[in-house]
C-alpha cells in the first residue's frame, strides 16, 4: 500500500470524511503531494497531514435578527480558522443557504494551500452563514449583517483572522459588517478586506479574481507552448462577480467569450456575449440571465430544466479555452468529455473546485491545459492582501499599480506551479504542482514552529 493510501484509509476513520466535500478536496491533495512525501520523511514525522486537515477552531454561533415585517429571523453563522502558520488567518464569508460546516472547512482548507501560493503572509480560513441576500432589502441585510458582527467581531482581528467577501458578501454587505465592527470595538482598522474604496478599499478588489484567472491561463499557455488566448473563442460559466470579470479581462486581451450561465439556464451568444447588459441584469437588477434575450433575440437560451442530467449545456459548445466560474462540482466528466470532443485545450477554475476528481482526470489524461482554482484564482486573495498592506501604511495604491501587482503575482504562481510539478516528475500537471508548491510552504512553517 502506498504512502497515499494509507493516508487516505487513516482518515477515513475520522470525522473528517464526513464531509464529502471536504473529503474529495483532502483526498486530492493527499495523492498529489505522495512524490513529496515519499522523498522527504520529515513531513511523515513531524504529522503535518494529521496536522493539517483538521481546523484550528470551529466557530459556530446564532444569527438573530429583524426582517421588514419586525419577524424574529434566526441563522446560523460560522468562521472556521484553519491554519496561521504562514500569517493571520485568511479568507471570504459566504452568505448563502448551501451553506454548512461541511462547505467551509472544504473552503478553508483549499484555502490554506491557495494563500501559500501567493507567497504572500496569510494564513487560510473561511467562513460564512445559511442567510441568504437574495430577495432582501437592504435594510434587512444590513439587520443580518450587524447580527453576525456582533458575534463574529470576538474571534478576528488585523492581526488573528482577516474575512473577506465571496458568494452573497459583496461590498455592500462588508461595507455593513465593517460598519459595525467600528461601532462596536471603536477601532478604525483593516479588520476585513473587500470594502468600499472610500473607506479603505482596494481599487481593482472586485476585478481581482476573473482578471488574474486570466493572467493566469496566458501564462500557462505560453509555458505550454500553446496559441494565446487572443481571438480564440472561450466559454465562461457563472455571472457573477469572477465571471463577469473573466468576460471583461478576456475582451481586454481580444478574446471572444461566447458563454455565460446562471442557475437557470445558459446564454450562448455566438458574437461574444453583451458584457455591458450582463452587469445590468447581474449587478444592477439582480435578475434572470432570460432576460438577457429580451435584448439579444439572435443569442441562444438554453434552461438548465432542458438539458440532459448529468451535463450542463455551456460545456456543450465548441471553445478554445474554458473558465468554470460558478461553483463547487458544476463540471462534471460528461462535460469534460463534450469539451475535449469539442477541441478545448485549456481550462482554468474560476471557482473553488468546480470540476469533480473524474472530470480532472479525463483533462489530464488527454493533456488539456488545466488550472485548478487554488492556483487560478488566488487572484482574489492577493489583492485582499494588497488591501490589507494599504490600511497598515494608511496609503492607496493606483489602479495600474494593483493591476500591475495582480498580474505579476499570477505569472509567478503558474510558473513556480510548473516548475514544482516538473521537479517531483509530474511535468504539465498543474494540479499535482499546485498541490506540492502549497503544501510545502505550509509544511516548512509549521516544522519550523515546532508544535
Amino acid at each position: 500500500m502506498s504512502i497515499a493510501e494509507e493516508e487516505i484509509k487513516k482518515f477515513e476513520k475520522d470525522n473528517c470524511a464526513q464531509d464529502e466535500v471536504f473529503y474529495q478536496a483532502m483526498e486530492e491533495v493527499i495523492y498529489s503531494i505522495a512524490p513529496l512525501l515519499e522523498s522527504d520523511a520529515k513531513y511523515m514525522r513531524h504529522a503535518i497531514l494529521e496536522r493539517l486537515v483538521v481546523p484550528d477552531r470551529i466557530i459556530k454561533f446564532k444569527v438573530v435578527w429583524l426582517d421588514d415585517k419586525q419577524n424574529i429571523m434566526v441563522n446560523t453563522g460560522y468562521r472556521v480558522q484553519f491554519n496561521n502558520s504562514l500569517g493571520p488567518y485568511k479568507g471570504g464569508l459566504r452568505f448563502h443557504p448551501t451553506v454548512n460546516e461541511g462547505i467551509l472547512k472544504f473552503l478553508g482548507f483549499e484555502q490554506i494551500l491557495k494563500n501559500s501560493l501567493t507567497g504572500l503572509p496569510i494564513g487560510g480560513g473561511k467562513g460564512g452563514s445559511d442567510f441568504d441576500p437574495k430577495g432582501k432589502s437592504d435594510f434587512e441585510v444590513m439587520k443580518f449583517c450587524s447580527a453576525f458582527m456582533t458575534e463574529l467581531h470576538k474571534y478576528i482581528g488585523s492581526r488573528i483572522d482577516i474575512p473577506a467577501g465571496d458568494i452573497g458578501v459583496g461590498s455592500r454587505e462588508i461595507g455593513y459588517l465593517f460598519g459595525e465592527y467600528k461601532k462596536i470595538t471603536s477601532t478604525y482598522e483593516g479588520v476585513l478586506t473587500g470594502k468600499p474604496f472610500m473607506f479603505g478599499g482596494s481599487l481593482m478588489r472586485p476585478e481581482a479574481t476573473g482578471y488574474g484567472a486570466v493572467y493566469f491561463t496566458e501564462t500557462m499557455l505560453e509555458m505550454e507552448g500553446k496559441e494565446p488566448l487572443k481571438g480564440k473563442i472561450c466559454t465562461v460559466s457563472g455571472a457573477g462577480n469572477v465571471a463577469l470579470h473573466a468576460i471583461e479581462k478576456l475582451y481586454q486581451i481580444g478574446a471572444v467569450p461566447v458563454t455565460c450561465s446562471d442557475s437557470s439556464g445558459t446564454i450562448y451568444d455566438k458574437r461574444g456575449v453583451d458584457l455591458a447588459l450582463l452587469k445590468e441584469l447581474k449587478l444592477e437588477k439582480r435578475t434572470s440571465l432570460a432576460d438577457y434575450m429580451n435584448s439579444h433575440r439572435e443569442a441562444i437560451y438554453i434552461p438548465t430544466s432542458e438539458y440532459p442530467e448529468g451535463g450542463h449545456a455551456v460545456w456543450n459548445i465548441e471553445c478554445y479555452a474554458a473558465f468554470p466560474c460558478a461553483t463547487q462540482n458544476e463540471l462534471t466528466e460528461i462535460d469534460a468529455q463534450n469539451l475535449i470532443s469539442n477541441g478545448c485545450i485549456s481550462v482554468t477554475e474560476g471557482a473553488n473546485m468546480p470540476s469533480t476528481p473524474e472530470a480532472i482526470d479525463a483533462f489530464l489524461s488527454h493533456k488539456v491545459c488545466f488550472a485548478p482554482g487554488k492556483a487560478a484564482n488566488a487572484g482574489g486573495v492577493a489583492v485582499s492582501e494588497f488591501e490589507m498592506s494599504q490600511n497598515a501604511s494608511m496609503s492607496k495604491w493606483s489602479f495600474e499599480k494593483v493591476d500591475a501587482k495582480l498580474k505579476e503575482t499570477m505569472q509567478q504562481i503558474a510558473k513556480r506551479v510548473s516548475l514544482t510539478a516538473k521537479d517531483y516528475g509530474v511535468e504539465g500537471n498543474y494540479v499535482d504542482g499546485a498541490n506540492i508548491a502549497g503544501f510545502k510552504r505550509v509544511a516548512d512553517a509549521m516544522i519550523a514552529e515546532g508544535i
